[in-house]
């Protein structure tokens, strides 16, 4: 049987999983109402082109060697209706019950032995002349897309993608992998090698951490198994207003965005404004151009303390700028954002055993994760309906209340915040207070 070994980074999220914890990424993406967009239709043109993906045929298996590791495997029983649902939303208010529905639906890990994947087409209700509102959500499990490999698959579902596929001849099976004495013996320099990089990088990775649990009680709790979506959209233009009066990237507005909507929220909830400043997990792709989608996991991290503790906005974002200045002099291999790269030079058991040790540090790292997801700039349809909003998802880590992910298309910043739902039942409020942080900086 045709197989690939998982990536040591995507072997790690794998074993990170737990009930309370699962690790898929997800994607709520709003399209515009057309006649005959009807949720049927739409979740037939989906299943027929998700089986078309041969990354989303394939299921991880465990394999003999190297002794912990697992591979891609293809799916024998494979049925592609197991991962495609029909969501009808009841209600007048589409928006808002969908982000609730996808909250729910992003609370359950995927199942085990099938294609780590599900899609949901979310459909409201048809006014009779505009047609009906739809919403896709998409789950990926980590150990199947970063988020570049997310958007690569996503748009393999996508009218853009579909016809060129078509003409294409079948791809090509993954490599068969059935070891020799050379791959054994290969196996074992390896081991030893990789032993090696992981000192330098393991070294720096507990240098940055911190030897107590983060004082920003408000991003912390135990997990309740519950999620909250909340959503908000910030204009581009604005964005680059500030950035060209300030200097630094758009990245670093949108970061300091994100530190003052936290203080604002913090100062509304009445919680205290943390003595250490929190930080955050900035993943960093180091997926070169041209890298083949199937390629593994390919990402490392920055570390940011997020300036709530300061009052004024222009000075937060010249913090932020002067941060990730240094993160970016220094490098993606330097401090506890390396954890990453420390998780692809360890051997595959240690991934097995390690995972639950690993997972529960995840505070003394960081505080919360803001990542960036890279999109096509617009343009994109399902079924003749153009894509008018998506919404990305991360993960929760173990012990952490909040993720921030942000995406780019069609001149908007599409923010999704995901919030464990007992601790942080407020995440809207969060939401407008990352639009009024935009708009202050605006008016500096």
């Amino acid at each position: 049987m045709s197989s690939e070994l998982l990536a040591p980074l995507d072997l790690a999220f794998w074993h990170l999983e737990s009930a309370e914890h699962p690790m898929h990424l997800g994607a709520l993406a709003v399209f515009d109402a057309r006649p005959g967009c009807d949720g049927e239709r739409i979740a037939d043109l989906l299943a027929e082109r998700a089986a078309a993906v041969r990354r989303l045929r394939m299921r991880v298996r465990g394999v003999w060697l190297p002794v912990g590791g697992a591979a891609w495997v293809a799916h024998q029983e494979f049925d592609v209706r197991r991962h495609v649902g029909l969501v009808r939303l009841p209600g007048d208010d589409f928006a808002a019950e969908a982000a609730r529905v996808a909250a729910e639906l992003m609370e359950s890990p995927l199942e085990r032995g099938l294609p780590p994947w599900r899609m949901y087409v979310l459909t409201g209700r048809d006014d009779g002349r505009t047609g009906a509102p739809f919403a896709v959500l998409v789950k990926l499990h980590h150990a199947l897309a970063d988020g570049m490999r997310a958007v690569a698959i996503g748009a393999g579902i996508l009218d853009q993608a579909a016809e060129p596929r078509t003409r294409r001849g079948r791809p090509a099976p993954p490599k068969s992998w059935l070891p020799g004495p050379r791959e054994v013996a290969g196996f074992a320099r390896e081991r030893v090698g990789e032993v090696a990089r992981a000192v330098g990088i393991g070294a720096s990775v507990v240098r940055a951490g911190r030897l107590e649990l983060g004082t920003a009680s408000a991003l912390a709790a135990d997990s309740s198994g519950t999620r909250r979506l909340a959503t908000a959209v910030l204009e581009e233009d604005e964005v680059r207003r500030v950035r060209r009066a300030s200097g630094g990237t758009a990245n670093d507005v949108l970061l300091a965005v994100v530190a003052g909507g936290l203080r604002r929220w913090l100062l509304e909830r009445g919680s205290p404004i943390p003595d250490a400043r929190p930080r955050a997990l900035v993943p960093v792709s180091r997926r070169r151009p041209g890298t083949p989608p199937g390629s593994g996991n390919k990402l490392s991290a920055y570390l940011l303390g997020l300036p709530v503790d300061e009052p004024d906005p222009a000075a937060r974002l010249a913090a932020v700028r002067t941060a990730m200045e240094r993160n970016k002099a220094a490098g993606p291999g330097r401090g506890a954002g390396a954890v990453a790269l420390l998780a692809d030079r360890l051997p595959p058991l240690a991934h097995r055993f390690g995972a639950p040790l690993a997972g529960g540090a995840a505070r003394l790292l960081f505080d919360v994760l803001v990542t960036s997801v890279p999109l096509p700039r617009t343009g994109l349809s399902l079924g003749g309906c153009p894509l008018r909003e998506v919404y990305p998802m991360a993960p929760l880590a173990r012990g952490q209340s909040l993720a921030v992910a942000l995406s780019t298309y069609g001149g908007r910043v599409h923010v999704g915040l995901v919030a464990d739902g007992k601790a942080v039942p407020d995440v809207d409020r969060l939401a407008r207070a990352l639009g009024e942080e935009l708009a202050e900086l605006v008016n500096l």
